[in-house]
């Protein structure tokens, strides 16, 4: 299945870049990448989830892909990027949608669904909790917005991703899988091949300080059918706050994704076992 391009209006002089797979008439699903990834990251679970008969969109959030870049620094902040997941629901003209969030995404769609519960009609929050793990943070803040300059050619830009990420996937050792994981994460341009994100979103971290609270957008998903999907090796979700987790929303579904870090693909097998259990039963 291959899907079709549209820019969606979400402030003035903002627009983002949306990917779109026809899927059917059940309801749509949304999908909300990482802190510097983009809409590109579900290229290979999109399908999966079309084939359970509804229309799929995923987004690239302000600053990342080829959506727009934001020049107030303040607007790289979760609940900018819930207001923007409100805003592409009417300008697709969804009454709700499935929201699926990766990370960053699954902040926001904790919160969209916080301010705006009617219009969610189920979660899958892939690797995120109210409560981030210090380890995860720290090595985050490693990398993001630290370019590093451009990389000449693909293979360098697969060797810096692989640097990054390697931990949260220690079974990858071909390089086809990380030269996959450059193009989806680096842009070519006529001098190299860059990281597909402003840079500022590194110093936004630091200038706009912590996330709201999300505790209570997390146990405001109780009543909202809820997948979480889960890196066995994950330096950001961790057991211990799973477990406080389920005391605040005790009845979500659980995936554990075996040796995987933060984040998985979601085009694991157990993934996309999980996934489609998940939604079969959703109208």
């Amino acid at each position: 299945m291959t899907f079709d391009d549209r820019r969606i209006d979400v402030a003035p002089n903002i627009s983002l870049e949306a990917r779109l797979w026809s899927g059917g008439d059940k309801t749509p699903a949304l999908c909300l990448h990482g802190l510097t990834r983009n809409a590109a990251d579900f290229d290979g679970v999109a399908n999966t989830i079309a084939q359970t008969g509804r229309d799929v969109c995923a987004i690239s959030f302000r600053g990342r892909g080829r959506s727009d870049y934001d020049p107030e620094l303040k607007n790289y902040f979760p609940t900018t990027y819930r207001d923007d997941v409100i805003r592409v629901f009417d300008a697709l003209g969804w009454e709700k949608a499935v929201l699926v969030g990766t990370s960053l995404g699954g902040i926001a769609t904790m919160l969209a669904n916080e301010v705006a519960p009617a219009r969610v009609a189920a979660a899958i929050i892939n690797d995120v909790g109210p409560e981030l793990a210090e380890a995860g943070l720290i090595r985050i803040g490693s990398y993001a917005g630290k370019t590093d300059g451009l990389a000449r050619d693909l293979d360098e830009a697969a060797a810096r991703i692989r640097e990054i990420n390697a931990v949260a996937f220690p079974d990858e050792t071909g390089d086809t899988f990380w030269r996959e994981f450059a193009r989806r994460t680096f842009r070519e341009t006529d001098k190299g091949w860059a990281l597909d994100y402003d840079a500022k979103i590194g110093d936004a971290l630091i200038a706009n300080g912590p996330a709201p609270d999300l505790w209570p957008a997390w146990a405001g998903l109780a009543d909202t059918p809820t997948l979480l999907v889960h890196g066995e090796l994950s330096d950001l979700l961790t057991d211990p706050i799973i477990e406080k987790m389920r005391k605040a929303h005790p009845s979500f579904d659980y995936a554990r994704i075996p040796r995987v870090g933060h984040a998985p693909m979601l085009t694991e097998p157990a993934a996309i076992e999980a996934i489609k259990n998940f939604l079969k039963n959703l109208d």
